[in-house]
């Protein structure tokens, strides 16, 4: 599996390293690229935001306040512009910290950055969930992934592509409600997210989809899944966009925030860098 650029990184960290005798020998033969290096090879790739813009009108969370903008200093007035945004936190592209659903786990400013930048893995479900619109993702889903790119890496993000963000700002689209009320929309399933967690190690999960479990669970207020996800004092990211625009498998993502103080939520910018 090719992870853009992740030698190059490896290699410019190592190079900072204390080194001694045949070990720094070899290194002088074959210095390591720099910190710049690998930044040109990453600026040579290509650059994908998988964030919807959040602005008044779209779609939230129940009875959560609407967008709202407001200009409080004008260019005509005051020479310059600044405007008051108000926005739920966890709407929108956004990040769930593990205190958004338990008391005592990390808070948004409390996250390494060092998790903000991480391989890429994208599990593509589309086609199934386009026949089945309550498909959640499975372990063959997964082993298949594998089969053709090699093991999940650990730390890696994983990403479920569903297709589902072409419904975005649509609310009723994306709830996908029947005449009874009960939503219609895909999910992840607990043998899934197990196995990413707790075996492959991963670092944080992502998809398109307003929440991690199916509209079927969510429907009576089942959120154990993404309950699961957070109690392990990992990170998501739901609402997502434009995965179909990557590769299954050898890209980054880099997953930015704002620091609130002791955070639970916040829109987030994602951005993933692909060949």
């Amino acid at each position: 599996m090719r992870f853009v650029s992740r030698l190059a990184l490896t290699a410019a960290v190592l190079a900072m390293l204390p080194i001694s005798g045949a070990l720094a020998a070899t290194a002088a033969a074959h210095p390591a690229p720099s910190l710049t290096d690998a930044y040109a090879t990453l600026k040579a790739q290509r650059f994908v935001d998988l964030t919807h813009a959040f602005a008044p009108g779209i779609p939230h969370w129940k009875g959560d306040p609407d967008e709202s903008i407001k200009t409080l200093y004008h260019y005509a007035k005051d020479g310059f512009r600044i405007d008051e945004y108000i926005h739920v936190g966890n709407w929108g592209t956004h990040i769930d910290s593990p205190a958004h659903f338990h008391e005592g786990l990390r808070t948004l400013d409390t996250i390494d950055p060092k998790e903000m930048l991480l391989p890429l893995v994208v599990l593509d479900v589309h086609a199934k969930v386009a026949a089945d619109a309550d498909y959640v993702l499975s372990l063959s889903d997964v082993k298949d992934w594998e089969a053709r790119h090699g093991r999940i890496p650990a730390g890696a993000f994983v990403a479920m592509r569903t297709d589902w963000s072409k419904r975005w700002p649509d609310d009723a689209a994306l709830a996908n409600k029947d005449a009874a009320g009960t939503s219609h929309y895909p999910g992840w399933s607990m043998p899934v997210l197990k196995l990413l967690y707790e075996d492959r190690h991963i670092t944080a999960s992502g998809h398109e989809t307003t929440d991690t479990d199916p509209g079927l669970a969510t429907t009576k207020d089942d959120y154990s899944l993404e309950s699961y996800i957070l109690k392990t004092n990992h990170y998501q990211i739901e609402l997502l966009t434009n995965l179909d625009q990557l590769p299954e498998a050898g890209g980054l993502v880099m997953v930015t925030w704002a620091k609130p103080s002791a955070g639970v939520g916040f829109p987030a910018r994602v951005i993933a860098i692909v060949p």
